[in-house]
């Protein structure tokens, strides 16, 4: 495709918009009917390079299925709200009405890269997927917030309903989420004349088209709405996380699409360890700026030299030298791309052994069509289950300053707490997979899952426990106040009540001295002289903030039942160097157990902790790669500008 979107579609002004809609929106697909379950719509399973290539022309179209909603053109729904608007042309372009009845009959508009409309189709179903698996895994339903600035004392978040979502927001070889704007934006640019694979040199490309880039940035937005301070870069793996978790996200969702994953499994006969396209991200992208394969490959690449796919072995030293974000984030995704592997071959190893009499050992010749059904079933279980394990691991970080280390901790103990059984072995894959790239925490002396898990909360004195009792009673009766409300508005203002109610709760107990020994459990400063200097201060108390309270209610594969509440709370200080006052941040996630009103897991990031602030002040102030990140205002922009 050569020209740019203004030749493709109807450019409307905003005002008239809304007529052209009603003129072209035919009656509603539900109008005389209960709403149907699932929406369906088509589009592509990578992005529309490989729909140009012979060998995957047939695969590459799918059709998401995603629960059912109302949508106003655009669409518009309960989450997300595309706006079609390109500034580079000054044009809107009709938006698509998603319940006209002849669209709803074809599960959506025909892929077409030329189409604005099923442009904005495509990035409406992508990230809603991407919504869908997190609400699945967290049990509870997203929430978009910004913090209010004018209310500076007490700082609490206001509510936003929807994600925006620009699919032709600027010319360029970016795309990527704004925090400061909550939305996310995709260019679109001409393909280097260097180009490779099916990509045309010069010709159009939409990065909006690509699932994988389209997941990246959803994931983006869906991490900054659960832990809002991990966009900070207090240290090399802060921004790295981001951009790991994105692509995990991206990854794993490749094995939710069937006709995918048996060609795939047909090809690399059932070795997902071989190249294959399950283990690479943004193809299309990658190929159009000239380089070899995707953008990011999880397990191998292409030697520039001979032009051959080598898998790549693990190197524990890299996690120590490797500081650019993209390039440490990929050890994070490699671990986790190899611990799947691992449960994959485990989950196989009885099919391989009973199609070849027990040797294990495939004999020449394409797979039996029912072998790769059944690898099939396998290799997408244990991508959900995994892919389940990392999302749900986000509700047992620190609310600030994550380590890589500290997210091979949440994982263990997010899985244990739900899978105390743990008879696959998955945590065992996991750790091995993490050590092998030298990925572990550094103050523990075993790696063993005991270890690994965060310190329960047993070490509370009386007066602490009392606190803790009364806490956990206030919450008691949150999770069901939230579980039958419909508007997601009312589920965001009832949090925000509870959350000021924590933090009234607390200063009341400061004030009553009434609080044992929680400071020193959770590395909190509520009232005790800091042992460092410059602490912010507030009514002559160190400041905190209930950053955010999350309920927790899961149901395990044999029927154990979880009912804890996070409880994010954060604390900051100003340090000064070289003319500087940066903030150095600390705090604790709370994880409380409704049901016997305990302290389940305080995980910290004192901010009196001198060996942290010596790393923080050595990472922003003295190496040049956290000197630039530390001063950026949209640093997802920044990163993916040089990918």
């Amino acid at each position: 495709m050569a020209s740019p979107p203004k030749t493709i579609g109807t450019a409307a002004s905003p005002e008239n918009r809304a007529s052209s809609n009603r003129s072209n929106s035919g009656a509603p697909a539900n109008e005389h009917g209960a709403d149907p379950q699932w929406r369906r719509l088509r589009g592509y399973a990578f992005d529309p390079g490989l729909s140009q290539q012979f060998e995957t022309a047939a695969i590459n179209q799918t059709v998401f299925r995603i629960p059912w909603e109302p949508l106003e053109p655009g669409p518009v729904g309960e989450y997300v709200e595309v706006l079609d608007y390109d500034p580079a042309s000054d044009a809107y372009y009709d938006p698509v009405n998603l319940d006209r009845r002849d669209i709803v009959a074809a599960d959506g508009c025909s892929p077409d890269e030329s189409n604005p409309q099923f442009h904005q189709q495509f990035v409406y179903a992508v990230a809603m997927l991407t919504i869908r698996n997190f609400e699945r895994a967290l049990g509870r339903r997203v929430l978009w917030s910004r913090q209010d600035e004018k209310r500076p004392r007490g700082k609490w978040d206001v509510f936003v309903r929807r994600l925006r979502i620009y699919p032709h927001a600027f010319r360029g070889a970016n795309a990527f989420y704004s925090p400061a704007k909550k939305a996310l934006l995709f260019g679109y640019f001409p393909a280097s004349s260097a180009a490779r694979g099916s990509q045309l040199p010069g010709g159009l490309l939409f990065t909006c088209l690509s699932h994988d880039i389209i997941a990246h940035e959803t994931t983006h937005a869906l991490l900054d709405a659960i832990l809002p301070k991990y966009l900070n870069p207090t240290n090399p793996d802060a921004l790295a996380f981001h951009e790991a978790f994105a692509d995990i996200v991206a990854l794993f969702q490749h094995f939710s699409f069937p006709e995918v994953l048996k060609h795939q499994i047909s090809k690399t006969r059932g070795d997902l360890a071989s190249q294959s396209l399950l283990g690479e991200l943004a193809q299309q992208f990658g190929q159009a700026t000239g380089l070899y394969g995707g953008l990011r490959e999880a397990i191998g690449q292409t030697n520039e030299k001979t032009g051959r796919w080598e898998p790549l072995e693990p190197n524990p030293l890299d996690y120590e030298r490797v500081q650019e974000p993209h390039a440490r984030g990929a050890l994070l995704v490699a671990a986790v791309f190899d611990a799947f592997l691992a449960i994959y071959r485990e989950r196989v190893a009885d099919l391989l052994r009973i199609a070849t009499g027990g040797s294990g050992i495939l004999p020449a010749g394409a797979l039996p069509i029912d072998l790769v059904n059944r690898l099939t079933q396998q290799a997408t279980k244990a991508a959900q289950h995994v892919l389940s394990m990392c999302i749900r691991a986000l509700d047992y970080c620190p609310p600030v300053d994550l380590t890589f280390g500290d997210y091979l901790r949440a994982i263990i103990t997010a899985d244990r707490d739900l899978v105390p059984d743990d008879d696959h072995h998955y945590r065992v894959a996991i750790i091995e997979a993490f050590r092998r790239r030298g990925i572990y925490p550094r103050n523990l002396r075993t790696l063993s899952e005991e270890s690994l898990s965060w310190p329960r909360g047993k070490e509370l004195d009386e007066q602490a426990r009392s606190a803790i009792e009364f806490l956990a009673n206030q919450l008691r009766d949150l999770p069901p106040s939230i579980q039958y409300r419909s508007s997601r508005r009312e589920v965001f203002e009832r949090l925000l009540n509870y959350q000021v109610r924590i933090h009234n709760i607390v200063i009341g107990k400061i004030d009553d001295q009434i609080l044992g020994n929680l400071e020193k459990v959770t590395g909190l400063v509520f009232r005790r002289a800091p042992q460092v200097q410059g602490i912010t201060l507030t009514g002559g108390m160190p400041s905190f903030r209930v950053e955010s309270l999350r309920p927790v209610r899961r149901r395990g594969p044999n029927g154990e039942e979880i009912n804890h509440v996070v409880i994010g709370i954060t604390q900051r200080r100003f340090i000064t160097k070289k003319g500087e006052e940066p903030e150095f941040p600390g705090g604790c996630t709370l994880i409380l157990d409704l049901d016997t009103l305990d302290l389940r897991y305080a995980i910290s990031k004192p901010i009196d902790d001198a060996q942290r602030e010596s790393q923080f002040r050595q990472w922003l102030f003295d190496d040049p790669v956290g000197a630039q990140l530390g001063a950026l205002s949209e640093p997802i922009a920044h990163l993916h500008s040089y990918a």
